[in-house]
């Protein structure tokens, strides 16, 4: 999403010129570009203005480090900038309170409200929580349903409304069935409009009247750009806002309502959504953004949901076999696949990596159709097939391409994909690293 961005950004350090400290001179044209970024990024103008005014505050008389350049110096207090400007990290939910915790969503009409209600379920749950959804939108069609089925996907309560009743009415009868049934948390879903409009506004402070929440959590599309600056302001005037939570971070938008959102409401964004899968909701790292929107990655991000999602046992006993240089085959080709896919697929590892790493995997077809394509062909040998690929002939290509509803060329390509990275495991048991990265130039097209 933040591609443009990070490209403008990127030739930073390149264009600022200097001796052992920075000054207005070797920074003028700096600054500029990062004007020209942000506003590009749908930032909005007042928070673009505060923020080059505080960049230049700051990096005026810094003085350059012996092992940096001006321009890494100066990239420093722009990162440091961006943090700020997104403010602290704060994901914690305030949930000490006499059960049911009440968790109010706000938001427009399509911002992501009913999605987030779920993730947020499903975070809860692990925290072995007993949640309670309810919605208290009447008016959009199927979307009391929508959030009834993503309860029962996630095996939590579902409040069930009496057909005809108002919003407000659905609010106090989920209340009271959270507390008769012993539910720590009531998560209530709210009806959203197109536009701001003022029967909006007086629904959502009757809710938060009759609910008393102990979070009240604003839910924007993160491609909302500059509207979302308007959101977020008529939102915070009406509610006493907790949080803030960013949807659809991994869309193409540009990225301007992560960087305005925190500055126009002054609260804390405390999630960031990715996806329709339940599993897409993180924390929110200020730290973690600025690094990937300079380039510079957000691998402690990658390592989190490595711990999240890799199986460990699985893991090691690869690491054994490539330790010992032989023994891997098409079985663990496919486990790193469903590895790769339970990670969301290489798209998202590589949205998080630095940046002439990311550019490097640029070009390697793995995305999910590839993934689940990969795994369907693998799916259809036998176990010596899968033990033993040499054994595979063109009589069994025709039978695994037939079973895979795939052609012949596929199983052809995965299995020369297979015997490069065969050898690049080979090199690796045998401590060949420098070995195993030419190899992988070979490994997936457009791979550098």
């Amino acid at each position: 999403m933040l591609e443009t961005l990070t490209g403008r950004l990127a030739g930073i350090v390149k264009t600022v010129r200097g001796q052992a400290r920075l000054t207005d001179a070797n920074i003028k044209d700096s600054l500029r570009e990062v004007r020209v970024a942000l506003l590009e990024a749908d930032v909005a103008l007042p928070v673009v203005r505060d923020f080059i005014d505080r960049i230049r505050e700051k990096a005026l008389g810094e003085t350059v480090l012996g092992s940096l350049t001006p321009g890494q110096a100066f990239v420093g207090v722009v990162r440091d900038e961006l943090t700020a400007l997104m403010g602290q990290r704060n994901d914690a939910l305030e949930l000490v309170a006499r059960p049911p915790a009440a968790i109010l969503m706000a938001g427009l009409q399509g911002s992501g409200k009913t999605t987030t209600s779920g993730k947020l379920a499903r975070l809860l749950v692990e925290q072995k929580k007993k949640v309670l959804l309810a919605s208290c939108d009447v008016y959009r069609p199927a979307a009391m349903e929508q959030l009834e089925t993503l309860a029962a996907q996630l095996g939590v309560d579902y409040f069930q409304a009496d057909e005809g009743a108002r919003p407000e009415s659905i609010a106090e009868s989920a209340l009271h069935h959270a507390k008769r049934h012993f539910h720590d948390v009531l998560i209530v879903d709210t009806a959203g409009r197109l536009a701001i409009d003022e029967q909006m506004m007086e629904e959502i402070r009757a809710l938060h009247s009759a609910l008393s929440p102990t979070e009240t959590l604003f839910v924007v599309d993160a491609m909302q750009g500059q509207d979302a600056v308007n959101v977020a302001k008529a939102f915070g005037d009406a509610l006493p806002l907790t949080g803030v939570v960013l949807t659809k971070m991994d869309g193409d938008s540009r990225g301007g309502a992560a960087l305005s959102v925190r500055h126009v409401t002054g609260k804390p964004i405390k999630f960031v959504g990715t996806g329709e899968k339940m599993s897409g909701l993180e924390p929110f790292y200020p730290e973690r953004l600025a690094a990937r929107i300079l380039g510079m990655g957000d691998v402690l991000s990658l390592v989190d949901e490595a711990k999240r999602s890799v199986d460990v046992e699985q893991a090691e006993r690869l690491a054994r076999k490539v330790k010992s240089g032989k023994g891997f085959d098409l079985a663990d080709f496919r486990s790193q696949m469903s590895q790769m896919k339970s990670m969301g697929g290489l798209g998202a590892i590589v949205d998080k990596l630095p940046a002439q790493l990311a550019q490097a995997a640029k070009g390697a077809p793995m995305d999910e159709k590839v993934i689940n394509r990969t795994i369907g062909i693998i799916d259809s040998m036998t176990q010596r097939e899968r033990t033993k690929p040499d054994v595979i002939k063109a009589s069994r290509k025709r039978r695994i391409a037939s079973g895979a509803g795939v052609t012949v060329q596929e199983v052809n390509r995965l299995l020369s994909q297979f015997s490069q990275m065969q050898k690049m495991m080979k090199m690796m048991g045998k401590g060949g690293m420098q070995k195993m990265m030419r190899g992988a130039r070979g490994m997936f097209p457009g791979m550098g």
